[in-house]
């Protein structure tokens, strides 16, 4: 059995033991009933002629690949959102080729599906940028979004929040994007856990006042708007929130706390789901909705029960860098070479951390080859000083 030495918080080294490896199918074994997206991360390409600092660099073959995964466990595709590191080293450049590229690659798999993305991210950060700035970084990405094909994600954007004075100025500059929107778009409500430079978005830092004016956007604009995203890590809060949306407009759970009870529901009304969190746990994540379709709500619970703790861990504040926890994953996993992130993000998170995921991820049952996930792991350890 494959065994790897980890750290623990009282500074002790301890084997840990990894048995059993993922169950569950690498490809779809059935319909979902739930829409579900997984906002999928990117590759960095860490041979390439740059600094990690200065300058995103992405290996594509392998970024499109970890899509085609996703896409044939038969989740949609959430593109270049902050999963993929949107504002926190994947610059708008980078993110519209990304996006040109996997709009590109979805077309040639049957049933492959994806939107993407759309933000104010070309701006300079600070609060010079006014509101014709923003309308117009919007409009730019949205264009770029439609001309590739693409059905657009509306991003909450941190110029925006510099630049407004209150709550009109979001129901007027997201009107008007709406109504350019050739499609039916998903608004997302990104949450300051996520992001601190999102604090006061829809016009207030007070939440239930802030959720008011989202309601009032969604009314007037109902037949353009596909569903919200909302990210805020409070189950009772979303919940309150899906029991008011116009009829047509879907809710996207963003809850990566608390998605399995959002996601099945309370007998009336379910979220559906836009989750960085399915990154890390596709194939458990796969078959839990497959079950959940099937009528198997027992078994739905009892796949994902053993991934929350994981989820937790993962999303854990600072959460904005969760993105850390996701890429080891795909590492240990086996969907990319090396632990490398765009920005050198990879040092964001410490060795305990690491070493809680992986202890974590063993228990959930995500890592598909636990003879390679310890090899990794033990290269990584050996960095911290741990042979």
């Amino acid at each position: 059995m494959p065994i790897v030495r980890l750290p623990t918080t009282d500074r002790r080294i301890e084997a840990v033991t990894v048995t059993d490896p993922c169950p569950y199918p690498a490809a779809g074994a059935g319909e979902f009933n739930r829409v579900a997206y997984a906002a999928a991360h990117v590759v960095a390409d860490p041979l390439a002629a740059a600094d990690p600092w200065e300058r995103a660099a992405v290996d594509w073959d392998a970024t499109l690949a970890f899509r085609r995964h996703l896409w044939g466990l038969g989740f949609k595709v959430a593109e270049a959102m902050d999963t993929s590191q949107r504002g926190m080293g994947l610059d708008w450049p980078t993110a519209r080729e990304l996006i040109r590229r996997s709009v590109a690659e979805a077309r040639a798999i049957p049933g492959a599906d994806l939107a993407c993305g759309v933000g104010t991210d070309q701006l300079a950060p600070g609060p010079q940028a006014g509101l014709a700035a923003v309308r117009a970084a919007y409009e730019e990405q949205l264009a770029a979004v439609e001309a590739a094909g693409g059905r657009a994600i509306l991003m909450a954007s941190r110029a925006l929040v510099a630049a407004a004075r209150g709550a009109d100025d979001y129901l007027r500059l997201y009107g008007d994007l709406l109504r350019q929107a050739r499609e039916r778009v998903i608004i997302h409500w990104l949450g300051p856990m996520f992001d601190p430079a999102l604090e006061g978005y829809w016009g207030s830092s007070d939440l239930d006042a802030a959720a008011e004016t989202l309601l009032l956007l969604l009314r007037e604009h109902a037949p353009r708007i596909a569903g919200v995203k909302v990210s805020l890590l409070d189950r009772a809060r979303e919940v309150a929130l899906r029991a008011r949306l116009p009829a047509g407009v879907m809710m996207f759970t963003g809850d990566d706390f608390n998605y399995p009870e959002l996601i099945e529901g309370d007998g009336a009304r379910h979220s559906d789901a836009l989750l960085g969190i399915f990154d890390a746990i596709a194939r458990p994540a796969a078959a839990a909705l497959t079950a959940l379709a099937q009528g198997e709500t027992a078994r739905y619970r009892a796949i994902l029960a053993p991934t929350l703790p994981l989820a937790r861990a993962i999303f854990r504040a600072p959460t904005r860098f969760y993105k850390a926890g996701i890429v080891l994953l795909a590492w240990l996993d086996g969907h990319q070479d090396h632990f490398a992130m765009i920005g050198g993000m990879q040092s964001a998170r410490s060795a305990l951390h690491y070493a809680e995921l992986f202890r974590l991820a063993a228990a959930a049952r995500v890592l598909a080859d636990p003879d390679l996930a310890c090899m990794r792991m033990r290269t990584l350890m050996a960095g911290y000083g741990i042979a």
